[in-house]
């Protein structure tokens, strides 16, 4: 009613509603009859009033007065209309008659007025009990999976349904917000569980852990096998031209380069972390440094000396070995202050792959770690270097030109593997070294030794020193 008691039971029930999750679609005030000609408004105005609450979705209407005027008594019948189409009777009346019977008690003296008022929020407070009470809601529930969003200038239960944003869940309905997995789960597809990561690391028995696996061995066997034919003709001129002892030293780092790769693969350990990049490291120098070698070997036999020259004198006394031996140690000076300052550690990242706890080797100093690989890139763009200006020496002592396509190879390889590696996640960043390995490894194999090994197998009749030496007049 348009009176003060009518203003202050607003001003309660609405806050009190609101708290125990009852959203209250509208709210109209009545005139009170001063007159008895203002009796046909009322009925209109009930008529109005009877279409507002047929065409509204609340499922409980809440009727005050100081009495059960002419106005409510026009109002009421109409509740039977409703219980018809919402199957909630015993709800509605519940609702009506015990809230209004409160509010009408409240109302009845003025003196007891804050008591009852009291009364009536714990007479309404009980209703909690109902079975089957049906909400007030203009929205329908949101599912798990999504979370409210209210619409603005609408009452708390009027809100849009918004799906979780990646990364989150809601498991219950009409979650005011979704919440975020843990770090060893995460959201299903639905967004609405939360589900245990899977342990991810460059296994043996997964296509590309056993791809990569097959692929070292292969190598590995290839470069024993090469090595034991350069071993079976040990006493003939074309090995002993090409500097016998650089060839072994070549072939069995090759072979320990291409093994180095099953460190990569399986889970990985504190100790394989530590040995991962430092032993292809210096494997793989000793690799390049035999290459660089024997390049300068040949271009330093084929300089026009004189007899006793000091050129003569070093390539005599192992001016090969000097370099292998020097370059190699400068490699292992760099990966032993790796290791005594800052290793690599076995690693446990829960957030770069989704759905994923991946266990992997982490550089520890990652400039350590790229001081490691520019220093084989220089290695090798020195041997590029001096192999590119000694290619047009004698065919049958020179290896440069195998060389210059093999560290062709090389630098291409290790200049597409860092965006790669960068760019990669995971496993993913395992194999795409694991693979830049075995590929730069098998370019130093394929380009340099196949043509000594078509001859020694199958053109016995080239490898004398008759035919070499005639090939060098000839070129001369």
């Amino acid at each position: 009613m348009d009176n003060d008691n009518g203003e202050g039971v607003v001003q309660t029930i609405y806050p009190l509603f609101s708290q125990n999750g009852v959203c209250i679609d509208y709210i109209e005030i009545i005139s009170q009859i001063t007159f008895l000609s203002e009796v046909m408004d009322i009925f209109e105005y009930g008529a109005k009033l009877r279409d507002k609450v047929m065409k509204s979705k609340a499922n409980v209407v809440v009727a005050y007065g100081e009495s059960y005027s002419v106005t409510l008594f026009r109002f009421l019948p109409y509740l039977s209309e409703v219980e018809q189409m919402t199957g909630h009777s015993y709800s509605i009346y519940n609702a009506v008659y015990a809230v209004a019977h409160a509010l009408h008690v409240m109302s009845s003296s003025g003196v007891r007025h804050r008591t009852m008022m009291h009364r009536g929020e714990q007479k309404l407070q009980n209703q909690q009990s109902w079975q089957g009470r049906p909400l007030s809601l203009c929205t329908e529930s949101c599912y798990p999976g999504s979370s409210k969003k209210v619409k603005e200038g609408k009452p708390f239960c009027c809100y849009d349904c918004i799906p979780c944003p990646e990364g989150k869940i809601s498991d219950q309905k009409d979650m005011n917000d979704c919440h975020k997995c843990t770090d060893e789960t995460y959201p299903n597809e639905n967004r609405d569980t939360c589900i245990p990561k899977e342990i991810s690391f460059l296994l043996y028995e997964e296509p590309l852990g056993l791809s990569l696996a097959c692929f070292a061995l292969s190598l590995s066997l290839a470069t024993a096998l090469v090595l034991g034919t350069f071993m079976r003709h040990h006493n003939t001129p074309i090995v002993k031209a090409n500097n016998w002892s650089l060839t072994y030293t070549l072939l069995i780092s090759l072979l320990l380069c291409f093994l180095s790769a099953f460190l990569f693969i399986g889970q990985p350990d504190k100790v394989t972390c530590l040995f991962q990049q430092t032993a292809f490291g210096i494997i793989f120098s000793v690799a390049v440094s035999c290459v660089l070698a024997k390049t300068i070997t040949v271009v330093l036999a084929f300089m026009p000396t004189r007899p006793g020259s000091r050129i003569r004198k070093w390539v005599g006394k192992g001016l090969a070995s000097c370099i292998v031996y020097s370059c190699s140690l400068i490699q292992v000076g760099i990966c032993a202050v790796w290791l005594a300052t800052s290793p690599p550690f076995l690693d446990v990242d829960m957030h770069s792959v989704f759905d994923k706890i991946v266990l992997e080797c982490k550089e520890g100093s990652v400039t350590m770690f790229y001081s490691v690989l520019g220093y084989l890139g220089f290695l090798a763009i020195v041997s590029f270097t001096v192999a590119f200006f000694a290619r047009k020496l004698p065919d049958s002592f020179n290896e440069a030109k195998f060389i210059t396509f093999s560290k062709l190879v090389f630098c291409s390889v290790w200049m597409s593997f860092v965006p790669t590696y960068l760019s990669s996640k995971g496993k993913y960043m395992v194999a795409v070294e694991v693979f830049s390995i075995l590929i730069s490894s098998a370019g130093l194999l394929g380009c340099i030794f196949p043509p000594k090994c078509y001859i020694l197998l199958l053109r016995p009749e080239l490898n004398s020193r008759e035919q070499l030496i005639r090939k060098k007049d000839l070129r001369m």
